[in-house]
C-alpha cells in the first residue's frame, strides 16, 4: 500500500497520518565516474588551489603502473606531487604515522588516495592528524574529529571497499591487535573519481575478494536496523549488478563491461553503508584482519553467509528481495523460503569465484576464536546495527 494507507485504503484519507522515519544523509561531495575520468584529477587539483599534494598509494599500485596514470597529468597541469608508497593490507596505524610524519616534512596541504580500501583509508586518517591534535589512537578509539582534514581526492582502483565515498577510515590498532575506525562526515573525500579502467588489472582474486567485500557492504546496509529508503534503493541496485557482474569480472579482467558494473555497484554500496552503517558479518572480520591478516573482502565472504541464516529470522522480507536482486525465482515460496534462497544464492556465487568457505583455509586458527568473538561484541557500532540481537 501507500505510505499513508493501510491495506483497506485507510490512513490519510481518515485523518491518520503514518509517521515517516526521520534520518541524516551523508553523500558524497563530488563524484567522477567513467573510463578515463582519472585525467580529471589535475584539474580537480588545481580547483583546490594547493601546490603541495602527497599521493597515498601501496607497492602494488606502483608495480601496476597505476601511478604514473595519476602522475601523467599532474606533470602536464604543473601540479607537483610527493609520493608515500609503503601502504599494507589491513593498513597499520605505524604506518599511518609515518605517512603522517612525511606529509608534515613536505608541508602537504592535499591528499590523493590511490588505490584499494587500504590506501584510501591511510589517506583518510593521516588528514585528520594534520587538523587535528592526536595521537591517532584517541581517534581509532573514539574520540571525535573537530576539525575538517585537508582537502582529499580519492581514486579507486578495486571495485570492493567502496572508501571513496563513506564516512569511515579503518585502522589496525597494533596496541590490541585490532582493526578500529573512525567516523565522521568530515572524512568524506571531496571528490571521487571513479575510473573502471583502473581497475581492469586487478588479477581475480583480488577482483573476487573486493567484489565480495561490495556486496557485503550492499547486503547489510539494506537489512541495517538503521536502513532507510534513500540506502535501500543503492544497496538493492547494488546486489543486483553484483549478482550479474561479478562472476564475469573475475573470469576475465578484460571485460570492461563487468569491470565497470562492478565499480558502480562497489561505489553505491559504498553510499549505502556510509549511511545505514553494516552489522554482524564486519564485526567479526575486522578482528579477523587484525589478529590474523585476513584480507577483508576474503573474511566477509567467509562470514556472510552464515550471518546472514542468523539474521534471516529478522528481516524476511528484505532477505527475500535480496534473493530477487540476485536473479532466484521465489514466486509461491514462503517468506522463510525465499529468505534462504538469498543464503543458497550468496553462498554459489561466492564458491564460483574462489573463495574459500571456512576460515580455516585462511589460517585462521579455533584458538584464537574466543578473542575474536570478545572483540566482535567490541564493535559497538556495527553489532548496534545488526537486525538481530
Amino acid at each position: 500500500p501507500p505510505p499513508f494507507e493501510d491495506e483497506k485504503g485507510r490512513g490519510a484519507k481518515e485523518g491518520r497520518i503514518a509517521m515517516l522515519k526521520t534520518y541524516a544523509l551523508s553523500l558524497p561531495n563530488s563524484l567522477i565516474f567513467g573510463a578515463g575520468v582519472v585525467e580529471a584529477v589535475a584539474e580537480k587539483a588545481k580547483e583546490f588551489g594547493k601546490s603541495k599534494v602527497l599521493i597515498i598509494t601501496d607497492k602494488g599500485v606502483v608495480g601496476a603502473g597505476l601511478l604514473e596514470k595519476v602522475l601523467t597529468p599532474l606533470e602536464k597541469a604543473g601540479v607537483q606531487a610527493h609520493i608515500f608508497d609503503q601502504v599494507e593490507p589491513n593498513p597499520r596505524d605505524q604506518t599511518v604515522l609515518k605517512a603522517f610524519e612525511f606529509a608534515k616534512k613536505k608541508k602537504c596541504e592535499l591528499i590523493i588516495g590511490l588505490g584499494g580500501g587500504s590506501p584510501i583509508d591511510a589517506s583518510k586518517a593521516v588528514g585528520a592528524l594534520l587538523t587535528n591534535p592526536g595521537p591517532l589512537q584517541d581517534f581509532l578509539r573514539g574520540t571525535a574529529l573537530k576539525n575538517p582534514p585537508p582537502p582529499l581526492i580519492a581514486i579507486p582502483t578495486t571495485s570492493g571497499t567502496g572508501s571513496e565515498v563513506t564516512q569511515f577510515s579503518v585502522v589496525t590498532d597494533t596496541e590490541r591487535s585490532f582493526k578500529a575506525g573512525m567516523a565522521s562526515p568530515m572524512l568524506i573525500p571531496k571528490v571521487a573519481i571513479v575510473d573502471p579502467s583502473l581497475m581492469e588489472s586487478m588479477p581475480a582474486p583480488l577482483a573476487a575478494a573486493t567484489g565480495m567485500d561490495a556486496l557485503t557492504h550492499a547486503v547489510e546496509a539494506f537489512v541495517s536496523v538503521n536502513s532507510q529508503e534513500f540506502s535501500d534503493a543503492l544497496a538493492l541496485h547494488a546486489i543486483r549488478l553484483i549478482g550479474a557482474f561479478l562472476r564475469p569480472s573475475v573470469a576475465n579482467g578484460a571485460n570492461q563491461e563487468a569491470r565497470s558494473q562492478m565499480a558502480m555497484a562497489s561505489t553505491l554500496a559504498g553510499v549505502a553503508f556510509s549511511n545505514a552503517g553494516v552489522g554482524l558479518v564486519h564485526a567479526m572480520a575486522h578482528p579477523l584482519g587484525g589478529r590474523f591478516d585476513v584480507p577483508h573482502g576474503v573474511a566477509n565472504a567467509i562470514l556472510l553467509p552464515p550471518v546472514m541464516r542468523f539474521n534471516l529470522i529478522a528481516r524476511l522480507e528484505k532477505f527475500g528481495q535480496v534473493a530477487q536482486a540476485l536473479g532466484e525465482k521465489v514466486e509461491g515460496l514462503s517468506a522463510v523460503e525465499a529468505g534462504k534462497k538469498a543464503v543458497e544464492a550468496i553462498s554459489q556465487l561466492s564458491a564460483d569465484v574462489g573463495i574459500p568457505p571456512r576460515l580455516s583455509e585462511v589460517n585462521v586458527k579455533a584458538e584464537g576464536l574466543a578473542q575474536m568473538a570478545e572483540d566482535a561484541m567490541n564493535m559497538k557500532r556495527a553489532m548496534g546495527a545488526n537486525p538481530r540481537v
